[in-house]
């Protein structure tokens, strides 16, 4: 399996090089030279399969022969037995034909675990095969950040810095990154928005000294091996409601794209799938480009879910490039534009290509309280605010058939709002019970991209 720049100008590499590299040199995103498929037959048989059967499935199909089935099986099988419940990613019935998955039974209660506890055991095995060490930058709007900490947090070949907009995620969120007593862990505190820090992380990335220098890795969701692990959870919910026999809706919420695009990607490797619907907050660049044909970025508005408070959604660069036919000179173009100007007029075939499968729809802050009181009211389901935007998305888009819904984190990492709207406090998980009790270790910088690479080289000559 060989692995594409978006942008055409970087030599395709192989599955370890697009793991460990996670942006290629070009500054485009790595996407596979083909797609791997499978037959309805192998999707049919995932039903019932033990998670992580699944997932060694899935990534060892873009792994190809770097890397041994025995061994990503017994990764696989370590990844997620650190997940509190035996399904990893149980559903639960919210309504005639609709469903929840719940993705947030990880270390750190959001969906990002999901996809970073293999990636850390990936790392560790591509890296120690190679006799080297690197150094994560990671930009978070909230849930990545905790999983990589919860993820990497210990490990010998690997140092983690976090950026993360200070005062624009929940305190829970924060906590789970800054209360990690390891070496090899360090917090920042940025004076800016998400959309700034990951700005940061793409200069940073761009900068090659500084790249060699530390040799500068990524966990976001750029990292292809993050979206494939991902996929996963389409195929065992699609399977387990009657995929292939049956094609299935997902509604995802969504800032970065990179969960909704984890669902393009199933589908493109055979997963019958009807529609993906994108629920997005007030920011709602994804909801008015797939509605539109406009890609255009605003400010970035504070909101219930912070996880989604972005203006610039890395994967939809993937999409795009798929849309256009795989053409990467254009693909270049647009997004070197939208890096300049903010905005992306999509060409009338790329979109109609993009709204064959998406659709997208923005929830507003009042929604999203209702939605969680409704739900609690009709299904004694208590949702995190991110679940609401898209519960309440359904309301909006006429569906046939069976829905999904991702639900991406525990409603206990927002207890102020969920309190707020419900009326009732949602407890933390016995395992993390007393996060609020430990000592918090982090720093504040501004948004500056040249402050941020010199702590960056200090820290990882450190």
């Amino acid at each position: 399996m060989r692995f594409i720049s978006t942008r055409g100008e970087s030599s395709a590499v192989g599955f370890t090089d697009a793991v460990l590299g996670g942006l290629a040199p070009d500054g485009g995103l790595y996407v596979p030279e083909a797609w791997p498929t499978f037959s309805r037959e192998k999707i049919a048989s995932f039903a019932g399969m033990p998670y992580a059967q699944v997932a060694a499935e899935v990534l060892g199909a873009f792994a190809g022969d770097e890397i041994s089935p025995a061994d990503m099986r017994a990764m696989c099988e370590e990844a997620y037995a650190t997940f509190s419940h035996k399904a990893v990613v149980p559903m639960v019935q919210i309504g005639p034909q609709t469903f929840i998955a719940e993705l947030f039974h990880g270390p750190s209660l959001a969906f990002k675990d999901v996809a970073m506890q293999i990636l850390a055991r990936l790392y560790d095995h591509l890296l120690g095969r190679q006799g080297r060490q690197q150094t994560i930058l990671c930009a978070t709007s909230g849930d990545t950040g905790g999983a990589a900490v919860e993820a990497f947090r210990g490990a010998k070949n690997v140092k983690v810095v976090v950026m993360f907009p200070e005062g624009r995620i929940s305190e829970v969120q924060r906590r789970f990154m800054t209360t990690a007593e390891e070496s090899n862990i360090a917090c920042v505190a940025v004076n800016g928005t998400f959309d700034d820090c990951q700005a940061i992380l793409k200069d940073a990335f761009q900068d090659k000294v500084l790249r060699q220098s530390v040799d500068l890795a990524a966990v976001n969701s750029i990292n292809f091996a993050r979206i494939a692990a991902q996929s996963v959870y389409f195929f065992t919910t699609a399977a387990a409601l009657g995929a292939p026999d049956r094609a299935i809706n997902f509604v995802v919420p969504s800032g970065n794209f990179g969960d909704a695009f984890a669902g393009y990607v199933a589908m493109r490797m055979g997963l019958p799938v009807r529609r993906i619907v994108v629920a997005t907050n007030s920011n709602d660049i994804l909801a008015r480009a797939f509605t539109t044909g406009r890609y255009s970025r605003g400010a970035v508005l504070p909101t219930l879910s912070p996880a989604m408070d972005i203006q610039s959604a890395s994967n939809f660069e993937r999409l795009y490039f798929e849309a256009v036919h795989r053409e990467p000179v254009e693909t270049a173009r647009a997004f070197e534009a939208f890096r300049t100007t903010g905005l992306i007029d999509i060409p009338p075939g790329a979109l109609t290509a993009m709204q064959a499968t998406f659709t997208g729809v923005a929830i507003g802050e009042d929604e999203t309280l209702r939605t969680i009181v409704s739900t609690l009211s009709e299904t004694g389901e208590l949702i995190d605010p991110h679940t609401a935007v898209a519960v309440a998305a359904l309301r909006h888009v006429p569906l046939e058939g069976v829905a999904v819904v991702m639900s991406t984190a525990h409603a206990a990492k927002f207890p102020e709002d969920v309190s707020r709207a419900s009326g009732v406090e949602p407890g933390l998980p016995r395992g993390v019970a007393n996060l609020a009790a430990r000592p918090e270790k982090f720093d504040r910088l501004p948004g500056d991209a040249d402050t941020i690479k010199a702590y960056v080289r200090a820290f990882a000559e450190g």
